[in-house]
């Protein structure tokens, strides 16, 4: 069966964007004039995705009331000739089949995923975390192929510099990656320091779970901070041998530091035909 449901989790409050967050959701914040949800999105409906779950939080009204459709809005803007805008807001909450679920208290990622059992139902899904923003949809199609041929789990991995490592999940492997970058992964480690890391292969956020990670979340102790983590029941399924992963080079921007929001602003916009190249004579000029 193909992968047919994607879940965002994006219940997070975005405290280190305070105060902008304070009323703008940090997965709203444009990367120019496009919110970062929305090319996470669109990578999703890019790879095939037919059902987007989002995991929001009450506190985070923004979210949902940007997935609902706006027919004044768009009926406002093309009126004012800008006929491929409206096209792009008509699609925002229409194109594919949208949900909104709400994790009520801030309990780690694993937590977030464990919300969505009843949205997704008892099949595989595809997961993307909106702090980052891919290139393309090409990773997550290659995972969701790679799940239709191991029925397990699969993870999109990346390597790093050592000095990177902590600051995420880093895996071990049997072997080396094969011809189209896949392997077995035997262990997980949640944000080691970069002395005990066990690889320069980290975990980036996409996954493919099968629907046997609830019942393994279901029954994961809480870490020491409370939180369920999704890393521990990706351990889980690796010590079972039922979790691969593929080492991708794919193109990929970090939004979740201010910073890195900011390098990705100012990467992606450059790149834009309307506004590139004016954005490229004014840094320039700067740096004069």
């Amino acid at each position: 069966m193909a992968i047919r449901t994607a879940v965002i989790p994006a219940a997070g409050l975005g405290t280190r964007f305070l105060p902008a967050t304070k009323s703008v959701p940090k997965e709203l914040m444009p990367i120019f004039d496009t919110p970062a949800l929305q090319y996470v999105m669109d990578e999703a409906i890019g790879a095939g995705i037919e059902h987007l779950v989002i995991v929001s939080n009450v506190a985070k009204p923004g979210l949902e009331h940007y997935l609902v459709p706006s027919t004044d809005v768009v009926r406002r803007v093309a009126a004012s000739g800008r006929e491929e805008l409206a096209e792009r807001l008509a699609r925002i909450g229409t194109s594919v089949r949208t949900s909104v679920v709400y994790q009520d208290q801030p309990r780690g990622l694993g937590h977030a995923i464990a919300c969505v059992r009843n949205a997704v139902g008892n099949e595989a899904f595809a997961v993307l975390l909106p702090d980052e923003i891919m290139g393309d949809s090409s990773l997550l199609v290659e995972l969701a192929a790679l799940h239709q041929s191991t029925q397990s789990s699969v993870v999109g991995l990346k390597r790093v510099p050592r000095d990177e490592v902590s600051s995420y999940g880093c895996v071990t492997t049997t072997a080396a990656p094969d011809s189209r970058g896949v392997v077995q992964v035997t262990g997980v480690v949640e944000k080691p320091r970069m002395e005990e890391a066990p690889s320069d292969i980290i975990i980036i956020g996409r996954y493919v779970l099968d629907a046997g990670i609830f019942d393994v979340l279901d029954h994961l102790a809480p870490a020491p901070s409370g939180e369920i983590q999704l890393t521990d029941a990706l351990l889980a399924r690796a010590l079972d041998g039922a979790l691969s992963g593929i080492v991708s080079d794919i193109e990929r921007h970090d939004t979740g530091t201010p910073f890195g929001w900011l390098e990705t602003v100012i990467e992606l916009t450059l790149r834009r035909d309307d506004v590139g190249p004016r954005l490229r004579t004014w840094l320039e000029s700067r740096f004069r």
